[in-house]
């Protein structure tokens, strides 16, 4: 996603200084990337049942939206931790703002192309000729790297994918703006079905079966703060009760998506909606134990380095997560 990355760029600017939120030994901000929903129930879920008070943990924990970049909230001091899609996190390390993620819950990508069937799609190499909508804001990686390893050219032509910079709903999709959409699994694939759609009339291509998923939902802290031990053992706390809170809640999608809807102060949430998300969730976090798995790392390091002449990132990175902390949160 552009956007988070040129935040992200900004942020990288400003001097990170190793403090936290307040400073407090007990205190956590957390801030999400997007706005409330059941892709973060984990940590609403272990701030309702008490899985972070039996920490000795006080949460706070911060919806974000489209004008909100957790790198640059991050940087500013205005949170300890940040979640973040790997691509925007590598991508702000690498411009010179020192995030680490110490904490992976996302095991696999929801991240797929939508697209209707009667356009004749059945194979990637269909794409050709075809309108694409992707996300931008950093979101655009994994696309345009996948194109550059199936050798198809997003300058448009009917040789190449015309690339629609798409806007967080289904509508270019709904109205024949594009042929294919960004989808996640647990989010606007659902809204194109709610629009009326039948699933029969669409094809997808999950980026976790075309080889080209990168991590997605992360935590991620500065890299001065774990320096401080203080700090330090407030992270072990906070995310040994996160994945006590993502394991309650993949086991009661119900009680986790009327969570979300309690804490949804917009109020534009429906249950029945958390439900199914949360539900769709519990497929990305399932096998993980919030370590990351370096092969997994290097998977997504090696997806954003493929992509051809503008990659994302431009060098393996160095020192860009830890197990220093799930090491002590799984014990």
């Amino acid at each position: 996603m552009k956007k988070f990355m040129m935040a992200a760029a900004c942020a990288a600017g400003m001097t990170a200084a190793p403090v936290f939120a307040d400073g407090h030994a007990n205190t956590v901000a957390l801030q999400l990337q997007w706005v409330t929903q059941s892709q973060f129930a984990g940590y609403y879920v272990a701030q309702e049942k008490g899985f972070f008070e039996e920490e000795g943990l006080e949460v706070t924990i911060l919806p974000g939206g489209p004008d909100i970049a957790p790198p640059q909230v991050l940087a500013g001091g205005g949170a300890d931790a940040m979640l973040n899609w790997m691509p925007s996190a590598l991508a702000a390390r690498e411009k010179g703002l020192p995030v680490v993620n110490i904490a992976q819950p996302f095991k696999t990508s929801g991240l797929m192309l939508t697209c209707w069937k009667d356009t004749g799609i059945t194979s990637v190499q269909d794409f050709k000729g075809k309108t694409i909508g992707v996300w931008f804001f950093g979101n655009e990686y994994p696309f345009l790297s996948w194109m550059s390893q199936e050798g198809i050219s997003t300058d448009g032509g009917d040789e190449g994918v015309t690339v629609l910079k798409q806007g967080f709903n289904v509508d270019p999709l709904l109205q024949r703006e594009a042929d294919c959409i960004s989808t996640m699994t647990y989010n606007e694939y659902g809204q194109v079905l709610d629009a009326g759609v039948n699933p029969d009339e669409l094809i997808t291509f999950k980026y976790e079966d075309q080889g080209v998923a990168t991590l997605e939902d992360g935590i991620y802290v500065l890299e001065d703060n774990l320096k401080d031990e203080v700090f330090v053992d407030k992270m072990v706390r906070f995310v040994r009760a996160s994945m006590k809170g993502w394991e309650y809640a993949a086991a009661n999608p119900e009680e986790a998506g009327a969570i979300i809807v309690e804490n949804d102060e917009t109020g534009a949430q429906s249950e029945e909606a958390q439900v199914r998300m949360m539900k769709e969730i519990a497929k990305l976090t399932a096998g993980s134990t919030g370590a990351l798995v370096e092969a997994d790392f290097q998977r997504t390091v090696d997806t954003l380095l493929a992509g051809g002449s503008d990659p994302v990132i431009s060098k393996q990175p160095e020192g860009a997560w830890t197990s220093m902390i799930t090491d002590k949160a799984l014990k």
